[in-house]
């Protein structure tokens, strides 16, 4: 692998790490803090495709996809109160949402990059963050899809509540789904200040 990308690979491995460990703690009543670090991928990702291309970007995405897929395994040998930390579930949302969406944000960014600085990465981790969610949560907690492991009970995602406490009654699920897709928009939006500031430093240094 170019030397180059090493950066890009490590900064992408160390959040799929951290978010895999912070996502075992609750924040509030619908996230964890694992929904704070995880949206730093799209940064990352959109950083590389923006200096080195398409190419290398999808690198670092396999890579990132390959450190999640060992988290993964590591987590499904460790038990918590209530079985195994990591569920074949939740192993395959978390994978296949990640290598989706992150694939997804590569292509729109790359179809945008022409345009205003802001655009390709705005759109393109909107799109991706969007995508990630909705697989994620779908394949991990939907009750239409316990054949998939039918030994583990996800019952309890599928309690009725008013949505985030206050809208519509919903499977909870859709709540923390719904929580966690709200804080990605967010930090799309706030990721543009350093996508602009390392870009700017990267391309200095590759002119």
């Amino acid at each position: 692998m170019n030397r180059t990308l090493l950066p890009g690979v490590f900064a992408m491995a160390a959040i799929v790490v951290a978010s895999n460990i912070l996502v075992q703690h609750l924040f509030g009543q619908w996230l964890t803090w694992g929904a704070f670090t995880y949206p730093f991928a799209f940064l990352v990702t959109d950083v590389m495709n923006r200096v080195y291309g398409v190419g290398p970007a999808r690198k670092v995405v396999l890579a990132g996809f390959v450190v999640g897929v060992i988290c993964s395994v590591i987590g499904t040998q460790i038990m918590g109160e209530f079985g195994p930390l990591v569920t074949l579930r939740i192993a395959l949302g978390s994978g296949l949402a990640f290598l989706m969406a992150q694939l997804l944000d590569v292509a729109v960014f790359d179809r945008l990059r022409a345009g205003h600085w802001w655009r390709a990465p705005l759109v393109s981790t909107l799109l991706g963050s969007s995508v990630d969610t909705a697989i994620f949560f779908t394949i991990a907690f939907s009750g239409a899809l316990t054949f998939l492991e039918p030994a583990n009970d996800v019952s309890w995602a599928g309690e009725a509540l008013p949505l985030l406490g206050a809208g519509p009654v919903v499977p909870l699920w859709v709540s923390l789904a719904v929580a966690d897709w709200m804080v990605k928009l967010s930090l799309a939006l706030i990721a543009l200040v350093p996508f602009r500031l390392i870009v700017g430093k990267l391309m200095a240094r590759v002119a």
